[in-house]
C-alpha cells in the first residue's frame, strides 16, 4: 500500500472512520520551512545546551544529517510562520550550526502536547540491533560513535549488550529502558533466573539497576552463571558484624517503605489527576500560546508534569 492509497481527512470524519478508515495526521509530503520562521511553543530547560543529549543531537546532525523531521503547524494569524510540535532540541541545533532552512512534517491537529506525549524513545535494546545491523552492514564503529555522539568503547558495549542474556529476556524487555547496567546484572544469572527476574520487573514496573541487584541478591547460589569462588571448597558464610548490618538496613528500609505507603495511594491519585488536567490543557493551542506569550516558565512547568509517564519521570523529547 502506498502513501497515496492512504484516506484523506475530509468534512465527513466520523464516516470515514465508520468505515474502518483512520484519518491522517500529518500532510502527506515534507515542507521546506525557514529555520527562523519557526515560533518554538515550550521553552528549553536551563543548561540544556550543555547537556549530552544536545550534544549527541549535534554530532548526529553534523555526520549524518537530520534524521527525524520536527512538527510544526502553520500559525493561522500570522503567513508563512509556524508553531512548532515536536523537535523543539533539533530546531536549536539548526538554529546554532547556522542552517537556514528545515524540512518539516505538516500536523494537521492544532495540538501542542500529543506528539510529544506519544513518541516512543529509541529503548537500549532496540539501540543495540540499530548498531548491530549498522556494523554489519560495514558502517565504521567511529562513524556510528560520531552520529551518536558517544565515545568508539560506547559502541562496542552496546554492540555486546546481549552477550550471555537469553532470547526470552530480550523479547520481554525489548520495549523497556533498561540501563545497560541492568542487563550486566542479569547476564551474572542462569538462563531461568535471568527469566523470572525479567518478568518481575515487568510485573513491579521496576527496571532500576538496585531493583536488578535486589534480585541478584536474593538469587540462590545455584541459579547464578558463576558461583561465587570458595575457600577450600566451603562456601563463603556472612560474618555476624555483616548480618548486624544487613538487619539494621532492612529496618530503615521496612520504616521507610511504611512512611511512603501511608501516603502513596491518596498523593498517586492528586498526582494523576493533575497530569490529566494539565495534559487537556495543553491540548488547547489558543491556551499554550497566551502561556508561551505571558507566562513561559509556567508552560515548561505545566508540559513536564504532563509529560510524566511514571512518577520517576521521563526523558525530556528532542
Amino acid at each position: 500500500m502506498s502513501m497515496s492509497d492512504w484516506p484523506t481527512r475530509t468534512e465527513g470524519d466520523g464516516a470515514a472512520v465508520a468505515n474502518g478508515r483512520v484519518a491522517l495526521a500529518f500532510d502527506r509530503e515534507c515542507v521546506t520551512v525557514p529555520v527562523e520562521a519557526i515560533v518554538p511553543l515550550k521553552k528549553l530547560r536551563e543548561g540544556v545546551h550543555q547537556s549530552r543529549k544536545y550534544a549527541q543531537i549535534v554530532s548526529s546532525i553534523k555526520a549524518v544529517g537530520l534524521v527525524e523531521a520536527p512538527v510544526v503547524i502553520p500559525d493561522p494569524h500570522n503567513s508563512g510562520s509556524y508553531f512548532l510540535l515536536d523537535g523543539h532540541l533539533r530546531i536549536e541545533v539548526l538554529k546554532e550550526l547556522g542552517v537556514p532552512t528545515v524540512e518539516c512534517l505538516i500536523g494537521r491537529d492544532e495540538e501542542t502536547y500529543t506528539y510529544n506525549k506519544r513518541i516512543n524513545r529509541l529503548p537500549p535494546v532496540q539501540e543495540h540491533r540499530m548498531i548491530a545491523r549498522a556494523m554489519e552492514r560495514g558502517v565504521p564503529q567511529e562513524r556510528i560513535a560520531e552520529a551518536l555522539g558517544i565515545e568508539v568503547q560506547s559502541v562496542r558495549k552496546k554492540f555486546r549488550l546481549l552477550d550471555g542474556i537469553c532470547g526470552e529476556v530480550v523479547e520481554t524487555l525489548k520495549d523497556t529502558n533498561c540501563s545497560m547496567k541492568v542487563f550486566d546484572v542479569l547476564r551474572r544469572m542462569s538462563t531461568l533466573r535471568q527469566i523470572e527476574a525479567a518478568d518481575l520487573m515487568i510485573g513491579q514496573n521496576n527496571f532500576t539497576v538496585m531493583f536488578a541487584r535486589a534480585l541478584l541478591a536474593a538469587t540462590p547460589e545455584d541459579q547464578l552463571a558463576k558461583p561465587p569462588p570458595r575457600k577450600n571448597g566451603a562456601v563463603p558464610n556472612p560474618n555476624r558484624q555483616q548480618i548486624a548490618r544487613m538487619e539494621r538496613e532492612l529496618a530503615v528500609l521496612q520504616t521507610r517503605i511504611k512512611s511512603v505507603e501511608d501516603s502513596y495511594g491518596i498523593d498517586n491519585l492528586h498526582l494523576t489527576l493533575a497530569r490529566g488536567y494539565l495534559a487537556k490543557l495543553l491540548g488547547n493551542a489558543a491556551i499554550v500560546r497566551w502561556l508561551s506569550h505571558h507566562r513561559q516558565e509556567y508552560l515548561a512547568e505545566f508540559q513536564r508534569v504532563a509529560e510524566i509517564d511514571t512518577l520517576a519521570g521521563a526523558s525530556e523529547p528532542a
